[in-house]
């Protein structure tokens, strides 16, 4: 066994074929499978089945897999921290967005991190908080940004920003759409309206729905969206009302096509935390995209109105 051998079938493994990797890797396919089958053969186990659609995990190879992306990201640990001794940072990070944040953030990050890292790389991916969480105590995330995340041994968390969740309506919204003429809404008046949420696993639905049981309420979801821009085309569309933060709406790049009115009796705030793991030891790579991920965060904060105008939309008394 061997690191190329573990990049080769972490890489067929992530992508669920060896032709796509062997493209990625630049390699020949008969070259990869061969590798991959020297490793199986070493371990005496088969790592991965093929099937119609291309490859997956067998149970073994799925115990191979998170050692493996441990190992990797362990040792390019190494290397950024040997790289790191000659001068400023070096290596290669992976910072994990929810979807929410992914369109506000991503451009300036990328701008950031090539203005004052240019000598490092710089990898993005997109997820809800539960899966970043993962991804992070997996190693396959070096750094996330968490909506309200859960306490975990295994992750370290440094809350950035505190935002008010709010009802997100149509501009055009009136007495036909039965909503309120008010700048804020109660959680029982919540009740009355027609939500697009994401799934029970997001963590916004589970405060919300957490919140409204505590008050013996109960919620009217509509329909069930992952997506938050998916979300604000059905809530132009008509066909219910979205809770979201005003940095969340002001990221789907038509905040005036709506109304944000603020939850009240209780206020629900959503927290945005940087998240890194708690067994893995900090780069000066690390820290510095954790500097220049806060400092984002917060300017992009400060560029958001408090309530997006709408055409309807009366302002707060």
């Amino acid at each position: 066994m061997n690191l190329k051998q573990l990049e080769y079938f972490v890489r067929v493994a992530e992508l669920g074929s060896f032709s796509k990797a062997a493209l990625i890797l630049n390699i020949a396919q008969p070259a990869l499978s061969r590798q991959v089958r020297l490793l199986e053969t070493d371990l005496r186990v088969t790592l991965l089945m093929r099937n119609g659609r291309g490859v997956v995990l067998t149970e073994a190879g799925q115990r191979l897999f998170d050692h493996s992306v441990g190992i990797l990201q362990l040792m390019s640990r190494v290397r950024e921290d040997i790289e790191s001794t000659r001068g400023e940072p070096a290596g290669r990070i992976v910072v994990g967005l929810p979807p929410s944040m992914g369109r506000l953030l991503t451009l300036p990050l990328v701008e950031g991190f090539r203005r004052s890292l240019p000598k490092a790389r710089l990898a993005i991916v997109e997820g809800l908080s539960t899966h970043l969480a993962e991804w992070i105590s997996t190693g396959r995330v070096d750094v996330g940004l968490l909506h309200n995340p859960e306490s975990q041994e295994a992750l370290e968390f440094t809350p950035v920003l505190d935002e008010p969740l709010g009802m997100v309506s149509p501009a055009g919204a009136g007495p036909k759409r039965k909503v309120g003429a008010g700048a804020t809404v109660t959680l029982a008046e919540l009740t009355g309206f027609p939500l697009i949420l994401p799934e029970r696993s997001h963590a916004i639905r589970k405060l919300l729905e957490t919140q409204a049981a505590l008050a013996g309420h109960k919620l009217n979801v509509a329909l069930e969206i992952s997506s938050v821009q998916s979300i604000l085309e059905l809530v132009r569309a008509g066909y219910g009302h979205a809770i979201l933060t005003p940095t969340a709406l002001a990221a789907s790049g038509q905040p005036e096509a709506f109304v944000l009115r603020k939850l009240t009796e209780p206020r629900l705030t959503s927290t945005l935390c940087l998240a890194v793991s708690a067994h893995k030891p900090s780069t000066p790579l690390s820290k510095h995209v954790l500097r220049l991920l806060r400092e984002l965060i917060l300017a992009a904060a400060e560029t958001v109105p408090p309530t997006p105008p709408g055409r309807s939309h009366n302002k707060t008394r």
